[in-house]
């Protein structure tokens, strides 16, 4: 298909005002949109529909379905461009979000120091104008500047519209094979990944792979945990382990939500963190550090046992696969503005400014499409 038909055809569907989500997995060369037939908004139950999720923060509040049955998928291949743009931001530090921002966090040091909590994520969000400029366009400049994160254009009438390039998968299934990953520790990229990591950011990212570990564990057969490294996403760089292993034949609704949300979106212990932030950030989180993706998609691969004599020996596999991902570099659009989203995870050794410092520099990562 032609890429004039197919933004086309997403671009009808929005003004139809009709479902619809279109994304690139990471550093893959196709675009994927899927077209919900009708407005009806569908939930999930027990996790065992098919189709694409939007799920919230709040693992209380109903997870979205675009269900398989009920959408059609439409596919587009892409040149991928080895160079990634990016593009000056403005500067978007707001005083007054400055002071509430940093007596946030210095509030959640002091619950740290003096509470059986080990780490925070809280966040804020960003208002900021935007023009008449089409969505669709949005999202191209986010192809364009993050080829290595999940890109995403979701919209639901009943909900709303919402765009965003995250690094951080939730969890990947392939039949009973999985990955996930622990991501944690933020610095700005300056032309190299060989760089240091201080104390704060390592033990950060350390706490979050260890929680996982934990919380996997009792629904595992096999488990492996590889040594952290620095990735880099966008202009900034952060601390990643993969874990990946072999699930026991089990509920993938339990697995799920074992790990969401993660530590890296919440904090430790997860209850304590959850209610800390669900009473002190003073705004509601919805999509934003919930998940997002394929679930239980049926996928058919080809082998061959024989290559010398391909004809006889090919034979073909169905499994089941999911691939979820944390919704974080998000915005939402909404009344000609947009909410860009931002947060970082606060330690004992956390300081509030450079907390603060943090999420300025996120903010001017997801707000340079809007320039």
């Amino acid at each position: 298909m032609e890429s004039s038909k197919f933004f086309s055809h997403i671009d009808s569907h929005f003004k139809s005002q009709l479902p619809f989500v279109v994304y690139r997995k990471p550093n893959s060369a196709s675009l994927s949109a899927i077209f919900q037939e009708d407005s009806t908004l569908h939930v999930v139950g027990d996790f065992n529909e098919s189709g694409f999720v939007f799920s919230p923060f709040d693992s209380q509040d109903t997870t979205v379905i675009f269900p398989s049955e009920l959408s059609k998928l439409m596919t587009l291949d892409i040149i991928i461009d080895s160079k990634t743009e990016h593009h000056n931001s403005k500067d978007y530090l707001d005083e007054i979000h400055d002071n509430q921002h940093i007596e946030l966090v210095q509030k959640g040091i002091d619950t740290i120091l003096t509470d059986a909590l080990q780490k925070i994520v809280l966040s804020r969000v960003k208002v900021i104008p935007v023009s008449e400029e089409s969505p669709i366009e949005l999202f191209q400049k986010l192809l364009k500047m993050y080829r290595e994160a999940f890109v995403y254009l979701w919209y639901h009438p009943k909900v709303g519209l919402w765009l965003g390039a995250t690094p951080e998968t939730l969890l990947s299934t392939e039949g009973r094979r999985f990955n996930t990953m622990s991501l944690a520790g933020t610095q700005s990229y300056k032309d190299t990944v060989d760089v240091a990591w201080n104390k704060k950011n390592k033990e950060e990212q350390q706490l979050v792979t260890d929680y996982i570990v934990k919380e996997l564990e009792p629904h595992v057969e096999q488990l492996y945990v590889s040594d952290p490294k620095t990735i880099k996403a966008g202009r900034l760089l952060h601390l990643k382990s993969q874990i990946s292993g072999v699930l026991k034949p089990s509920n993938l609704k339990e697995v799920i939500f074992s790990l969401h949300p993660t530590p890296a979106v919440c904090g430790l212990p997860k209850a304590k963190a959850k209610d800390f932030i669900l009473r002190n950030e003073h705004y509601n989180r919805e999509f934003y550090t919930g998940f997002l993706g394929e679930l239980n998609i049926k996928k058919s691969k080809t082998r061959n046992i024989n290559k010398r004599n391909v004809e006889n020996n090919a034979y073909t596999t169905i499994k089941t696969t999911s691939q979820l991902f944390v919704n974080l570099r998000c915005m939402q659009i909404k009344n000609q503005q947009a909410l860009v989203y931002v947060g970082g995870g606060i330690t004992k050794d956390s300081n509030a400014q450079e907390e603060w410092e943090e999420t300025v520099k996120k903010t001017q990562t997801m707000a340079s499409v809007l320039d």
